[in-house]
């Protein structure tokens, strides 16, 4: 009996003429044997029931009558005669017959709804009744054959549903078991053995056929899915309660049809993928780029079909199942069951091969292997399955296992178990490639130096969610690291606000007008947010108990052979991954804006964990500091000369205080690489903002576009996207902002749904997720940003050499009159027409130690400057011929690469935002790890 029928207990559902045979059990009970007599009666007076539509229809209000009745008298007190004669009699054998041989939806229908009032009526103990079991199941497994008709969803969903209503039962009353599940063979004859090794007999079907049902539906959508992969669950939880039905499972084909299943929607995914986005939804930061809606074909699916969604999202969703039901299971030998298939059929025969036959010249299988593999690890949180992935595809060493549980061995149904799956493995696979000779590593290091901006941009992707997700996995394979001692080196206060006026430095020196304090100050939430979240993190800030380190279960798998707990390292110089970031990051202007929001989360995400220090790498090395010998502190004679210990030990202590604030000078040789590419970038837009005409005031209505982007984003208003928004109308329709630069990262990759870092609106996104936005605390835990000596990035900022050079331009002049009031409509469509024509212009990276020729002003008169612009053109081409021609064939493609102004501006805005994301993450791990040293 459902819920809404014992709230409206008393009210009954007869037509109001039979109210009172109702109420009455001896007249209720006769009306009852009547429409049953009535029912058989038909029933045996029909050869056909099949063809016979008007016999179909009677048997059907037959039934149906008899569960209203059923259904009422359910709802009223005691007695209950019509159950009573239901159970004695055994109706529901009869009416699973004629369900079963109709052939008749309407009857299988009824049928099935009549056995559920029996179950949900909790009288006459059905559910426990071996009877009832069998002809239920009968029911169901017939209706639900290959030889049935073709039942509707809803029909089918009410059979599940049923199916599901018996597994909570079999949850709730472990006794229910035996009237549903009973093994058919066994040996009996050896003694001397536990329950486990008596165990013996190859599973059937026919030895619980509600498993088998279920497992039939677990792959579908909707309701019927959810009923099915629900009630599998909670078969496999009962198996804690009975020996039995957990060797039974072991020996089933449970672990066999779930890895085939979830490696036959695997292979449903499209073998070639480009990622795109629907149309009409191209994330602003694109809008206003240089990108191109990739090229999709009869083999090549984009990102933003429908087709590939729904499949993709079937999958992730098998996938999740897996991880419920290893988190359900309470049995070690059926999740050691299902691991090992999972390993078997599908890593070893499935994932791997595909990522083993990608390739980057095929037209996007590269990308559409790396993509699914990184969906896999962002929808997964087991630590079992977690390791069996990254253990297998990193090629990781395998370890001795060890006894699991009380017994030393595993039973013989494990053991059977085992040895069929290899022998099916043999029989299929003459030479098997493993990781041992191209693994996950080898793949990720090539595609990074591929020249598609896609192979790279979900590289990069994959990288970051291993980094933010599984650092202790990537510590041994993706990274060269050196573990640190624990007494070594530290920044000093000194040092370390030496490394936050350099990067709001050149944060600032980029220039704009915005709100950069309340900009920055976002940032700093975000990374505090993030590294208080990050799985590494948690262990060196979360309270320690009094007897030590604290200890987190279920974070570790429980298979041998994962990765040992981290300890503080830091990265190599020569680390290759870091080489190739690096390399990536020499070419941000050029670089697709995809790759530049990966490369900064790949970047973000290596400094965020805790035991990962960012001196050596990110920031000097504390062991190399040099100062100027002017700076070199002396001891004090007077207060040496006192003799006494106290004023001694203070003098001591105020030296101390003075060295930790010495600001070391820093030399060239000593400064990391990625300080020294991040100035080098700064200077290369200071050589565009010399030639490229209204640098400045470009670069502003650019930040006023995706101001004011970010701001009908938030809002859930349709904006139209323009190339470029003139200054007066952008800065008047902007409202206040959080950030300049919100919407950029929160839509990059709207078609890729995964969890983010956390769970706020605002703040930086990490490749395909949405930027995550803490709720802790600013500041950097009491470290507050250092002031001296250094300026804020503001409107004011000037530039590095404190003297912007403004390209000449006829249009300076005339930019009050173009604001004031009453401008003629013709004179301000010239100057929009002027700025999109600046826009639409190619260039390159600028060319190290020359000076770039400044792009003529455009002249809308036409004429004659087509032909001078084409000749300069070609001069600008032959002179960096002449710088490249020595160069290697890659270094010359990527110097030759032009992109649009247009492009270069996004570019420059987040690199802007990258600068101070970076500056925010020196300030927060600095107060919230204490990294730096005062005394």
């Amino acid at each position: 009996m459902d819920f809404w029928s014992r709230l409206i207990a008393g009210t009954s559902l007869a037509p109001g003429g039979s109210r009172g045979s109702s109420s009455n059990p001896e007249k209720r009970l006769a009306r009852f044997k009547r429409e049953y007599s009535q029912l058989l009666q038909t029933w045996r007076g029909t050869s056909n029931l099949s063809r016979d539509n008007e016999a179909a229809d009677e048997i059907r209000g037959n039934i149906q009558d008899l569960m209203t009745i059923l259904s009422d008298e359910s709802r009223r007190p005691l007695p209950h005669p019509c159950i009573v004669f239901a159970s004695s009699k055994q109706i529901y054998i009869p009416i699973g017959k004629i369900a079963t041989t109709s052939y008749n939806e309407g009857i299988i229908r009824e049928g099935v709804a009549l056995f559920a009032t029996l179950i949900d009526s909790e009288e006459e103990n059905f559910v426990e009744n071996d009877a009832f079991s069998k002809s239920l199941m009968n029911l169901l497994v017939r209706i639900t054959g290959a030889n049935s008709i073709r039942l509707s969803s809803e029909t089918e969903s009410e059979v599940v549903e049923l199916s599901f209503n018996i597994t909570t039962k079999i949850r709730l009353e472990p006794e229910v078991l035996p009237a549903w599940f009973a093994a058919q063979q066994r040996d009996e004859t050896a003694d001397g053995q536990d329950a486990h090794e008596k165990f013996t007999g190859k599973t059937q079907k026919e030895d619980f056929p509600l498993f088998y049902l279920l497992i039939d539906y677990i792959h579908h959508e909707g309701r019927i899915g959810d009923f099915a992969r629900t009630g599998l669950l909670y078969i496999i939880e009962a198996a804690s309660n009975s020996v039995t039905l957990e060797q039974w499972i072991v020996e089933s084909d449970l672990a066999t049809l779930m890895a085939t299943g979830l490696g036959a929607l695997y292979s449903q995914l499209s073998r070639k993928l480009v990622i795109d986005y629907p149309p009409g939804e191209l994330p602003p930061s694109l809008a206003l780029s240089d990108y191109a809606h990739p090229v999709e074909t009869s083999e090549i699916v984009s990102s933003a079909s429908p087709d590939f969604q729904s499949h993709m999202e079937t999958f992730l969703s098998h996938l999740v199942f897996w991880q419920d039901v290893l988190n359900h299971c309470k049995s070690v030998e059926v999740k050691q069951t299902l691991l090992e298939h999972f390993q078997v059929i599908f890593l070893q025969q499935l994932l791997y091969p595909s990522l083993l036959e990608s390739s980057d010249v095929d037209g996007g299988s590269s990308v559409a292997v790396l993509t699914y593999l990184r969906r896999i690890l962002e929808s997964l949180d087991h630590p079992d399955m977690i390791h069996l992935i990254l253990h297998y595809l990193l090629a990781l060493p395998d370890a001795t296992p060890a006894p699991s549980g009380s017994r030393a061995s595993i039973s013989a149904a494990r053991k059977r178990k085992s040895m069929d799956l290899a022998t099916m493995m043999a029989v299929h696979i003459e030479v098997e490639s493993t990781p041992a000779l191209f693994n996950l590593v080898d793949l990720i290091q090539a595609s990074l130096i591929s020249e598609s901006e896609q192979t790279k941009s979900v590289t990069l992707q994959l990288i970051s969610v291993i980094l933010r997700r599984h650092h202790k996995y990537a510590v041994t394979t993706l990274l060269w690291t050196s573990q640190l001692v624990p007494d070594g080196p530290q920044r000093t206060i000194g040092a370390y606000e030496k490394e936050m006026e350099f990067l709001l430095e050149l944060a600032g020196s980029v220039g704009g007008e915005d709100n950069f304090d309340e900009v920055y100050e976002n940032h700093v939430q975000d990374i505090m947010s993030a590294l208080e979240s990050h799985p590494c993190s948690i262990t060196l800030i979360a309270p320690k108990s009094a007897g030590g380190t604290l200890k987190f279960p279920g974070s570790q798998a429980s298979i041998p052979g994962a990765p040992r707990d981290l300890r503080p390292h830091t990265l190599r110089p020569e680390d290759p991954m870091l080489k190739k970031l690096l390399e990536i990051l020499a070419t941000f202007f050029t670089n697709s804006i995809e790759t530049n929001f990966a490369l900064v989360g790949v970047i973000v995400d290596l400094a965020t964990c805790g035991f990962m220090r960012i001196e050596g790498w990110l920031l000097p090395e504390p062991s190399k500091y040099v100062y100027d010998e002017e700076e070199e502190d002396e001891e004090d004679p007077y207060l040496t000369s006192l003799g006494d210990a106290i004023d001694i030990e203070e003098s001591a202590q105020i030296r101390v205080l003075r060295k930790m604030q010495r600001v070391p000078s820093w030399k060239k040789s000593k400064i990391p690489t990625f300080l020294t590419q991040l100035n080098t970038l700064i200077d290369q837009i200071q050589a565009y903002r010399s030639t490229v005409p209204r640098f400045e005031e470009l670069l502003q209505q650019r930040r006023d576009a995706f101001s004011a982007a970010s701001s009908t984003l938030a809002t859930s208003i349709p904006i139209r996207h323009q190339p470029a928004l003139s200054e007066s109308s952008s800065r008047s329709t902007s409202p206040p902002r959080k950030s300049g630069f919100d919407s950029l990262a929160q839509r990059m990759f709207p078609e890729l749904s995964t969890p983010s870092r956390s769970n706020s609106p605002r703040g930086r996104q990490s490749q395909d997720q949405q930027r995550s936005s803490g709720s802790g605390l600013s500041g950097g835990y009491g470290l507050a940003t250092p002031t001296n000596n250094r300026q804020a990035p503001t409107s004011n900022t000037p530039s590095r050499d404190s003297s912007r050079a403004f390209s000449p331009s006829p249009l300076r002049d005339n930019e009050a009159a173009l604001r004031a009031p009453g401008v003629p409509a013709s004179q301000a469509a010239a100057f929009a027409a002027i700025d999109q024509s600046i826009l639409a212009r190619k260039v390159s990276l600028p060319v190290p130690n020359s000076e770039m020729p400044p792009i003529p002003f455009p002249d809308l008169r036409g004429g004659s400057d087509t032909v001078d612009e084409a000749k300069e053109s070609k001069m600008e081409e032959v002179e960096l011929e002449d710088t490249v021609q020595d160069a290697d064939p890659i270094e010359e493609r990527r110097m030759r690469k032009e992109v649009t102004i247009s492009h270069v501006l996004t570019n420059v805005l987040i690199l802007q935002e990258f600068v101070l994301e970076i500056a925010a993450l020196v300030q927060v791990r600095a107060g919230l790890f204490g990294e730096v040293r005062f005394v």
